[in-house]
């Protein structure tokens, strides 16, 4: 077996992709990488930018919408749900395969709703509803207003990708947002959690790249030599919380009745430190019950030399300890989350403006000729 299979099959450890394009659906490429190892999908607004606007492979669809008087906002949707829907039949082998373990492919909610609870969850139903997909998971961001919402469709039966998860303080709350989901749908009469599944994707690279600058900044030899180590403790840190928490007896007494766990998703794991070897964020976060969704560039360069060994909790006291000593530094470490946090929710939003910008333009000059 390749790297791919085996970090699944000898590691428990599920590979994503973290790109979608339609040239890929149509041309097979999506589906070979299934074939090579990949078990699910992520995508967000700026995957949809890039892919719509950096190709003419939707050009015709559009076209189509817009002579059928199509809002540019509805025609987005359209765009993207067709895309997800070819994604999602790619990979429903691999969810009956697993019998409903993988083969998800996430779709994120309006990112303008991240901060309005109520709106997120009436977004993340019409979503659910629309696709009707059983191997679809919803993308709710985790900030503080969306966590009502991730308990609510939980209990609701349907599967949710937590997103852009920056602190240990806020995936504790995400975990009890899953187990209190969990516990409402059985308070509802129901005996059957098994088909519902959710993950909680940390950003890893992000957290680097922010506590990097700030170490910089401080510049003392103590603080240089702690560069490249927050976003790895941090995600080690987080493991531990994961198998605590579903370890915990609230978590098994909804597990009786087929509940899964809420497996640790690593996002944003391309390097954006040349310094830092290619593979870092994979090769350092392998463990089971856990997955690593890839932008392409990281899953080929690991497919081609990764190292395939569990390490997500090799030193646990090494992550802890590191985590202690970028604080220790001068590191305000709940200042970086809130500050990645508004960047990560700002930086869809703002993909999802410009597209949407973009294709009023494109429907304004092609109503008028």
């Amino acid at each position: 077996m390749n790297p791919l299979r085996r970090l699944s099959a000898e590691q428990g450890q599920s590979p994503w992709l973290d790109n979608l394009r339609r040239g890929w659906i149509t041309g097979g490429q999506l589906a070979a990488l299934r074939d090579r190892g990949v078990r699910g999908l992520t995508s967000n607004p700026t995957i949809f930018q890039k892919a719509i606007q950096g190709s003419a492979d939707y050009d015709q669809q559009f076209e189509s919408l817009v002579r059928k008087k199509t809002e540019p906002i509805d025609a987005y949707w359209q765009l993207v749900l067709s895309d997800i829907d070819a994604a999602l039949d790619v990979f429903e082998p691999v969810y009956r395969e697993s019998k409903g373990a993988d083969g998800f492919v996430s779709v994120e909610v309006d990112p303008s709703l991240a901060h309005d609870g109520p709106a997120t969850l009436a977004a993340a139903r019409d979503l659910h509803e629309r696709i009707a997909r059983p191997n679809v998971m919803i993308k709710i961001p985790a900030t503080q207003e969306g966590l009502p919402a991730i308990r609510q469709m939980i209990a609701e039966g349907r599967s949710v990708n937590v997103t852009l998860i920056f602190s240990l303080e806020r995936y504790a709350a995400v975990l009890d947002a899953y187990i209190s989901g969990l516990e409402d749908r059985l308070a509802s009469g129901v005996r059957d959690l098994s088909n519902i599944a959710s993950v909680g994707s940390f950003f890893i690279s992000r957290v680097d790249t922010e506590v990097d600058r700030r170490l910089e900044a401080i510049g003392t030899p103590a603080a240089l030599a702690l560069r490249g180590q927050a976003a790895i403790a941090q995600a080690r840190l987080a493991y531990s919380l994961f198998r605590e928490r579903h370890e915990g007896a609230r978590f098994r007494r909804v597990a009786i009745y087929g509940a899964r766990v809420q497996r640790p998703l690593w996002a944003s794991t391309s390097t954006k430190n040349p310094a830092y070897r290619d593979t870092l964020y994979v090769d350092e976060l392998i463990g089971p019950n856990t997955v690593n969704t890839l932008p392409d560039n990281t899953l080929e360069a690991f497919d081609d030399h990764g190292t395939l060994a569990r390490t997500i909790d090799a030193d646990p006291r090494g992550a802890r300890r590191a985590w202690d000593d970028i604080a220790a530094a001068g590191v305000d470490l709940a200042d970086v989350a809130a500050q990645l946090e508004r960047e990560g929710v700002s930086s869809f939003q703002k993909s999802f403006d410009e597209l949407i910008t973009a294709l009023s333009t494109k429907a304004a000059t092609l109503r008028s000729n």
